[in-house]
């Protein structure tokens, strides 16, 4: 027995070793962490545990026969963040370059198939330099099995994917299903073909870096939500956005204790300009309308016009969509209502009640946007909306114009309350051009056009650009001071904690893609 378990023990420090020490070196010369480095800081202590620690490949073709490495390149098991249980698996690159294929695709299902079966998060380290070639279609085999469960799995429970080193060919798509996708910056790169084939075929020259790394990812394609400086901060930031989710679609996100205080905040009633052409940065507002350093955004870098994220108010988690007057006067382009409704689309999956901040211009008009499909586009977002079943209360700081009103969260869409500041203008269009349409005659036929339309600028405005006909029509439930936006909303999300709404039977619905 004591010879049987020295040789485990042998075998077990051959596992956690990966491909060698002269390998780790390497992974470390190029600022990277080890696999097991990675799940060390992502786990609390002592809490992993590992499954399928001495699977090895079963391929004995193209010399593989003689390179057997015990885990087969990926480290796969379950643990504790924050006390809460998470399945993850960590690709190994230091064996055969984290490549996948059959045993390696197998564990990593494995699971996902537990993670399903619990209702807990699933986590993916991905480093891998793709398909292991000598093993042929069984590799790609094992890329669809993994994708199929990313499928099944998606709404269920939360998938997290961090990109840590080369994601290329097949492997970008389990990423690309998941939920949310980090990457670092320097030393992390996704695209389905790489340089070389970008430069045959296309006569591009370009990097790696160019062509897929976190910084392209993060403002041009908006394929990563996160990016990082390093190993460590994209871990970091794993941890801090799973204490804003449930575990699964059946639970509710953790709440932190909070004791309730004075709830007024007095900088809010200066924060929007006279002019009201003038910009203001709408993350100010969230930041003082939520908890104390609660905010965590989502595609920061992406579609600046429109701002997502999570935050706390009152200690429950929250969903945040809010236009950015700071930005393109934050109106809704294609990019933006990607951005919005794929968030939207997550929150209501895990219950995590939704908050919208609301001062939109209208739709970004021209050629581009319109022949690059901004009808369906901006279908995504509304469609978003109009099926989301969680709490859902929307704060009109000023401009509510056009369908845009109707599609950031509009009492008609389904938003459960409404509240407008004073300065909010809700209209069809702006007070100027909606003048010059409607007294056109008048205008051109008046001694001084100019003055006229003015004069019949602010008729419009006296008549339209309020939130008190809105208020009128039950489609604004209550015109607030700016001050009192924290109280209302710490209330009316208390008032919905127990909401309960279903939508018409059906398989499922047919989003505008």
């Amino acid at each position: 027995m004591k010879d049987r378990i020295a040789h485990l023990h042998e075998k077990q420090e051959k596992a956690l070793l990966g491909g060698g020490q002269d390998r780790i070196d390497s992974q470390h010369a190029k600022g990277k962490m080890t696999a097991r480095e990675r799940l060390h800081f992502l786990l609390d202590e002592g809490s992993f545990e590992e499954i399928g620690m001495f699977v090895t490949h079963r391929s004995n073709e193209f010399g593989l026969e003689k390179q057997k490495f015990l885990g087969d390149g990926v480290i796969t098991g379950y643990g504790t963040v924050h006390g809460r249980t998470v399945y993850v698996f960590a690709q190994d690159f230091t064996v055969f370059g984290g490549s996948l294929a059959e045993m390696h695709a197998e564990k990593i299902c494995r699971i996902m198939d537990l993670a399903m079966e619990n209702g807990a998060p699933v986590i993916g380290l991905n480093d891998s330099g793709g398909a292991r070639i000598q093993e042929g279609v069984v590799s790609l085999g094992g890329y669809a099995d993994i994708f199929y469960r990313n499928t099944l799995a998606s709404g269920v429970i939360p998938q997290l994917s961090a990109i840590m080193g080369p994601c290329a060919g097949g492997a970008v798509y389990s990423p690309a299903l998941t939920d949310f996708v980090l990457m670092v910056q320097d030393s992390s790169y996704m695209f389905v073909t790489g340089p070389n084939v970008v430069k045959t075929v296309t006569h591009e020259e370009v990097t790696s870096e160019e062509l897929g790394g976190a910084s392209t990812h993060s403002t041009k394609s908006g394929v990563t939500h996160f990016s990082s400086a390093n190993d460590l901060q994209c871990i970091e930031h794993l941890k801090k956005l799973l204490s804003y989710m449930p575990q699964n679609c059946e639970e509710e996100a953790p709440v932190i204790n909070y004791t309730p205080a004075d709830e007024s905040r007095a900088a809010l009633d200066s924060i929007i300009p006279d002019n009201p052409n003038q910009p203001y940065d709408i993350k100010e507002v969230i930041e003082t309308v939520c908890d104390a350093g609660s905010f965590l955004e989502v595609h920061k870098d992406f579609a600046e016009n429109i701002v997502v994220g999570f935050a706390r108010l009152g200690g429950r988690s929250i969903g945040i969509v809010a236009n950015q007057p700071a930005m393109l006067a934050g109106v809704l382009d294609i990019k933006a209502s990607q951005k919005g409704g794929r968030f939207v689309r997550f929150c209501d999956c895990f219950n995590i009640p939704l908050l919208v901040f609301e001062d939109v211009p209208g739709f970004l008009p021209g050629t581009d946007q319109e022949w690059n499909g901004i009808i369906t586009n901006g279908a995504k977002l509304l469609f978003a909306f109009c099926e989301a079943t969680v709490p859902r209360i929307t704060v009109i700081t000023r401009k509510a114009y056009g369908g845009a009103y109707d599609v950031m969260n509009s009492k008609h869409i389904g938003a459960d309350m409404n509240y407008a500041w004073p300065t909010a203008e809700i209209a069809v269009m702006g007070a100027k051009g909606a003048a010059e349409i409607i007294f056109r005659n008048e205008i051109k036929s008046a001694p001084d056009p100019e003055a006229k339309l003015k004069e019949k600028e602010a008729e419009y405005v006296r008549h339209f650009a309020n939130p008190f006909r809105a208020a009128e029509k039950g489609y604004v439930d209550e015109v607030i001071l700016p001050s009192q936006t924290r109280e209302k909303l710490i209330r009316a999300f208390g008032m919905l904690k127990n909401k309960a709404r279903t939508l018409p039977r059906k398989k499922h619905g047919n989003i505008p893609l």
